[in-house]
This record gives C-alpha cells, sequence and structure tokens, in this order.
C-alpha cells in the first residue's frame, strides 16, 4: 500500500513539482547549470518530499493542489522541503524575478 501511494504522490506533486520548476527556469533563460543544480537538487528532495507527504496527507494534498493552480511558488516548496536546495534556488531567483513570465 505504501508503494502505491508514494507512485501516486510522485505523479502528483513530485513530478509537477519538479516539470513546473524547470519549465520556469528554462522559460526565464536560466544558465543551463544554473537549471541542472536546481533539477538536481530536486530529485534528491524527493525521499523528503514522500516521507512528509506519507506523513502529513493534508500537507501533500494541499502542497498539490497549491502547485497546480499556480498558488505555491514550486521553488519556494522545494526550499521548505529541502532547506539545503536554497542556494540553487537563490541561483536562480534573480531570473525568475526579473521581469520573466510564468
Amino acid at each position: 500500500m505504501q508503494d502505491f501511494v508514494a507512485t501516486l504522490l510522485s505523479l502528483f506533486l513530485i513530478q509537477p513539482l519538479q516539470a513546473e520548476l524547470t519549465e520556469r527556469l528554462e522559460a526565464a533563460r536560466v544558465p543551463q547549470a544554473v537549471v541542472a543544480e536546481v533539477a538536481a537538487c530536486t530529485r534528491q528532495a524527493a525521499p523528503r518530499v514522500l516521507d512528509r507527504a506519507l506523513s502529513d496527507p493534508v500537507w501533500a494534498a494541499g502542497s498539490a493542489i497549491r502547485v497546480w493552480f499556480g498558488a505555491a511558488r514550486p521553488e519556494a516548496l522545494l526550499v521548505e522541503i529541502a532547506p539545503g536546495c536554497a542556494p540553487a534556488v537563490a541561483a536562480a531567483r534573480p531570473f525568475l524575478e526579473g521581469g520573466a513570465s510564468s
């Protein structure tokens, strides 16, 4: 059962988070090295996301809905889950806030 839930969480939370981040970074013309660093950090954070989501399903559902509907910035959610990703997100932030449309 836990494997099934982990698969659902990956499908509805982790993959959309990764896709949204990558799409926004590429649209903002962030240097490829920074995109790769954020993507790697997102992949490394996946087990933490799953652990948190399994222990707090309300948080998982709320986070997925907020990211899907644009109410939460995916990079903020990433830093919330994995504070170690803050430097990678900080490197991308000037591009994301520099007037690029998302």
